[in-house]
């Protein structure tokens, strides 16, 4: 399966590779972490991302594919983000989110100057809805 994604605006889209990173910047690292086809599900599919944030790094507002339900979970440090018209928030390593479809995300970034972060996002999907998030313009 091919999925394209645009974590942070200034990605491009790009194809996911079988191992290593699939995207890198000095401000975030988007690593895929798992992905399959769900078998008792037709035409859906789970996907798995680690986005280690730099300190201080942030990602420019963006939407999340029409299909899309997201589970964030934070791995280390603390994430600052806000989805739709919710609150914004700081959730600490341990805690986590989830996204309906379509969701935009207008705040995403880590809490922290000084430490890094990481996060992990499971997307459950439609096996061809791509790409996974777009800047906002």
């Amino acid at each position: 399966m091919k999925i394209q994604t645009i974590i942070a605006a200034t990605c491009a889209a790009f194809a996911f590779s079988m191992a290593g990173p699939i995207y890198d910047s000095e401000a975030q690292t988007v690593t895929k972490n798992f992905e399959a086809a769900i078998p008792n599900i037709p035409g859906k599919s789970v996907l798995a991302l680690e986005v280690d944030y730099a300190p201080g790094a942030a990602s420019p507002s963006h939407t999340h594919a029409k299909s899309a339900f997201i589970y964030a979970y934070v791995i280390s440090g603390a994430i600052e983000s806000k989805v739709n018209d919710g609150e914004t928030r700081i959730y600490r390593a341990g805690e986590s989110w989830s996204e309906p479809p379509g969701a935009t995300h207008s705040i995403s970034r880590n809490a922290s100057k000084t430490e890094p972060a990481k996060l992990l996002a499971v997307f459950v999907l439609d096996t061809n809805d791509n790409p996974l998030t777009t800047p906002v313009k």
